[in-house]
């Protein structure tokens, strides 16, 4: 997913400032790896600040892929594509935003709950949890225009809108881990490709 917009370090609360710090340095460091001091250090407050807002590095992480669900909603939602007619050209378009918006250095266009998730599942199951209701909440956000798509077209398969939904998800986070093992940003784009056509087959479109 890509990233909120970032305040400046004279705006915002400190709260605010320590969540925005996490969606960076977290998809750069990891989790493990991100100490409550590189997180002050990037947010510009003290490590006071972080304990009043946080009692743990895990209630941050907690409340970071909440914010990120906040902010990445907000995205989207307000995507132009939303304003196309046909619903199977409003996913088509929403798989092109994917695509366009993944470039620079990787942390930059990867997906913070995707990143959590890998390395906490097991050992913070809450962090887990927050990451599985962002990445499922967004699937969700799909599901209307696939099955308006659907029924369109009069498609009658053993699939359904929230699979589908589900499966456009794994698609994209699997294309940041390969952009992940490579430094390559082009295989993520790749892999939108692939979906998109994959996407195209399922309701018949013509080549």
């Amino acid at each position: 997913m890509p990233r909120p917009t970032k305040q400046s370090p004279e705006r915002g609360d400190a709260r605010t400032r320590l969540l925005e710090a996490a969606c960076d340095v977290v998809r750069q460091k990891g989790f493990a790896a991100t100490s409550v001091d590189d997180l002050c250090q990037e947010a510009g407050v003290t490590k006071g600040a972080f304990f009043h807002h946080f009692k743990t590095k895990e209630a941050l992480g907690v409340a970071a892929a909440n914010h990120w669900a906040e902010t990445t909603s907000a995205l989207f939602a307000n995507a132009s594509f939303h304003e196309l007619d046909d619903p199977l050209d409003r996913v088509l378009a929403y798989l092109d935003l994917r695509k366009g918006i993944i470039g620079g250095e990787v942390f930059e266009f990867t997906c913070l709950v995707g990143t959590m998730t890998q390395e906490v599942h097991e050992s913070a199951p809450a962090i887990r949890d927050a990451c599985a209701e962002s990445i499922f909440g967004h699937a969700a956000t799909l599901e209307a225009d696939i099955e308006a798509a659907r029924q369109q077209r009069g498609i009658d398969a053993d699939w359904t809108a929230e699979s589908l939904a589900r499966h456009t998800q794994a698609v994209l986070q699997g294309g940041f881990i390969l952009a992940k093992a490579t430094g390559d940003p082009e295989l993520a784009r790749e892999s939108v490709d692939h979906l998109r056509n994959y996407i195209e087959q399922l309701f018949g479109v013509a080549g």
